[in-house]
């Protein structure tokens, strides 16, 4: 433990933990056994880290790289309750706001912000430069590439993968124009849908298990399909602002 760490006295810390130097842990905060934290990581209060995480890792470019840069990031955040899982990789320059969990085995590259009371599931991968609100669930296992964005009170199932390079590793030409979909307020994708490059799914949107999205969907419609198409309107009860957890 670095002597530089600023620890509060009622955070309890595990065997075999590393804590770097200039790192902040707030009160009533919890850290597993072998739990790295990288320097200048502020972690909020009442916050669990649980056992074999990594906080505020930095990224590696390999030699042939398209989004990964290099560059100095700004120190990973923590808000005040948020739950780390097991065996987590959260990377530096990202921001988790209050009341976030995140399941076991996730991991949260570089420069990612996530709203408060967001769940991200085990395994789930978020990739660099991507925006996730609050109040959404990713479930298990998917994968959100780099430079998404998911608005509030989405619903993204098992599975779920989000494509950003439409040349598919060719060209240089790719390299000016990745980009991720863009996931309107309240939109639902189902399990193992894919998105494919910088398509927009509308508020309130249902794009049903197995689909596979190849253009922009509009708001409060039902599609399935590959490729997704049309098929009907989302029922009114579904409605985000019908659902008694929907604060807006």
């Amino acid at each position: 433990m670095s002597k530089t760490a600023k620890i509060d006295t009622s955070v309890k810390i595990g065997y075999n933990a590393i804590i770097e130097e200039n790192v902040v842990i707030k009160k009533g905060t919890i850290i597993g056994n072998n739990v790295i934290i990288k320097e200048d990581s502020i972690i909020g209060e009442n916050c669990t880290i649980s056992d074999n995480s990594i906080i505020g890792k930095s990224p590696l470019k390999a030699k042939n790289s398209a989004t990964t840069e290099t560059q100095t990031f700004s120190p990973i955040t923590l808000g005040n309750n948020v739950i780390v899982g097991a065996c987590c990789i959260l990377y530096k320059g990202t921001k988790i706001s209050n009341d976030v969990f995140i399941g076991d085995l996730a991991s949260i590259r570089e420069d990612v912000e996530i709203g408060e009371n967001t769940i991200i599931g085990k395994g789930a991968t978020i990739e660099n430069k991507s925006r996730i609100g609050k109040y959404v669930k990713i479930e298990t296992e998917a994968y959100i590439t780099a430079i998404s964005t998911i608005e509030d009170y989405c619903f993204i199932a098992p599975g779920v993968t989000f494509t950003n390079d439409q040349f598919l590793g060719r060209t240089e030409k790719r390299k000016t124009l990745f980009k991720g979909p863009i996931i309107k307020k309240g939109a639902r994708i189902g399990a193992n849908a894919t998105i494919l490059p910088g398509k927009i799914i509308g508020e309130d949107a249902l794009v049903g298990a197995g689909s596979v999205v190849t253009k922009n969907l509009k708001p409060k419609k039902i599609y399935v399909g590959v490729p997704a198409k049309e098929i009907r309107n989302v029922p009114n009860e579904e409605l985000l602002e019908n659902q008694k957890f929907f604060h807006p």
